[in-house]
Order: C-alpha cells, then sequence, then structure tokens
C-alpha cells in the first residue's frame, strides 16, 4: 500500500478499469516509463491480470522498441504516455513474436501445418501476442490465379487500422520465395476480396530467422506493405532485451549530439 501511495500520489491517476490485482504487478516495475505503457496498454486492450503478466513477462515494451529499428527517447515516452498507436501498419509489427504458449519443443524439427495447427488451437494466445484490434479469419484462405488455386496460411482482419493482415509461417529463415509468394496474395486482396472501405491488405512473413540484407533485398521495391519478423518458442531473455534497447538508445544519443 506504501508502495502504491509513493507510486500514484495523485488518486486521479489512477484508472477504475484496473482493480488491485494488476496494480499489485504493475508495482514490481521499477522503471516508471515502462510501468506507465503497461498500464495504459492494459487499460487499452482490457488486459486480465493473466494477460498483462504474460505482457510483462515477455518482454513486450523491449520488442516494440525493437521492432522500430530507430528506437528513441521520443518513442519510449509515446509508448508511456499512451500505449501503442496503430496509425500506420508497421505499428502492429513485433520482432520478435513469442510462442511460449504452444509448449513446441524448440529442439525438435516440425512443420508449418504443426505451427498452424497449433496457433489455432491456442488462438486466443495468438491473438493476445498479435496486439489490439485483431479478429481471425481463418486458415488456408484459397487464392485463385489463372484456374490455379494457392492457400494463404493465416488471414486476419484488424479493426482499427481497417485492414486484412495475411500472415505465412515458415520453419525456415527468410526466404525470396516467400515474399513473392505472400506479395502474390496482397495483390489479389487487394483486388478479389477488399471493399471499398479497407485499406491495402498487410502481409507478415514470420520464419525462424531473417537476415538484414536479405529481408532488405527480398522485400525492397515492392509496392505491398509486407514484413517479416522472427518468432521464439520461449521467453526471451529479458535482461538482453533491456540491454539491447539501452544501446539503440545510447547509440541514438551518440548521433543526436553529432
Amino acid at each position: 500500500m506504501r508502495q502504491f501511495y509513493l507510486s500514484y500520489p495523485i488518486f486521479q491517476t489512477v484508472s477504475g478499469k484496473l482493480n488491485w490485482s494488476h496494480y499489485c504487478e504493475l508495482l514490481s516495475i521499477s522503471d516508471k516509463e515502462k510501468r506507465s505503457f503497461y498500464e495504459k496498454e492494459t487499460v487499452n486492450a482490457g488486459w486480465s491480470v493473466r494477460e498483462m503478466k504474460r505482457q510483462i513477462d515477455s518482454s513486450l515494451f523491449e520488442r516494440l522498441l525493437l521492432s522500430r529499428g530507430d528506437a528513441n527517447k521520443e518513442q519510449v515516452l509515446a509508448l508511456a504516455e499512451k500505449g501503442v498507436d496503430y496509425a500506420k501498419p508497421e505499428d502492429i509489427i513485433k520482432d520478435p513474436y513469442v510462442f511460449e504458449f504452444l509448449g513446441l519443443p524448440e529442439e525438435k524439427p516440425f512443420l508449418e501445418s504443426d505451427l498452424e495447427a497449433a496457433l489455432v488451437r491456442q488462438i486466443e494466445d495468438f491473438l493476445l501476442e498479435l496486439g489490439r484490434g485483431f479478429m481471425f479469419v481463418g486458415t488456408q484462405q484459397r487464392v485463385t490465379v489463372n484456374n490455379t488455386h494457392y492457400y494463404v496460411d493465416m488471414v486476419f482482419y484488424n479493426k482499427i487500422l481497417h485492414a486484412y493482415v495475411l500472415i505465412e509461417l515458415k520453419t525456415t529463415k527468410l526466404t525470396p520465395e516467400a515474399a513473392g509468394q505472400i506479395n502474390m496474395y496482397l495483390n489479389y486482396y487487394a483486388a478479389e476480396v477488399n471493399d471499398p472501405e479497407d485499406n491495402p491488405p498487410i502481409g507478415i512473413i514470420l520464419c525462424t530467422d531473417k537476415d538484414s540484407v536479405a529481408a532488405e533485398y527480398a522485400l525492397g521495391g515492392l509496392s505491398n506493405q509486407i514484413f517479416a519478423s522472427r518468432y521464439v518458442l520461449y521467453m526471451p531473455n529479458k535482461e538482453q532485451l533491456i540491454k539491447q534497447v539501452e544501446e539503440v538508445l545510447k547509440r541514438w544519443h551518440s548521433h543526436e549530439g553529432d
């Protein structure tokens, strides 16, 4: 109670949408900006205490900052003040995505169909990891081009961005073929599936690894919005992610002073 009073001396700053258990978890975060982010995002997304704890344990704050590449103090403050602002397609991207809830053995190989089936079985946890506004449309959604059938692994709709989100699952590293494949799917959705009020569809390739140079060549020059992100089957090392964020911010500060 004393810690709660010291952290929230002005009662008007306490959200009525969160309960005491929420605040007990939040008070375990010493960094004020990070704590503020999880508080705002819990209110925005309506997370339960279990869901909020999972996002804290999976280092969502650090992953979002690192996903943006050019992390800076302004981004830290923006996340702290209002949570995630879904203003453009890249705002929904995380790197890496964390699929610890699947319980798949990291050391044993599995097929893309196995990964897809596991994500469908745990669709509520997958939606939590994807972020706010996602609605599940289906798996293996058919795309027919010149009488040939192709199938999109997973399709969602994000009601905040008003856009279909097509996800291709790969149990290998990113390849140019994967980029070409999802680019075709996006062209089809834009022409055949989108309603007039829908924004252009978004493509996400989830893979085990991506080389930054290879990703640049594979995804560069495409008119569609395609992103490649890694996924991991275990909770990331929190201290390592915090260190990476600190290094990025340190480099940004040094460039700012030039």
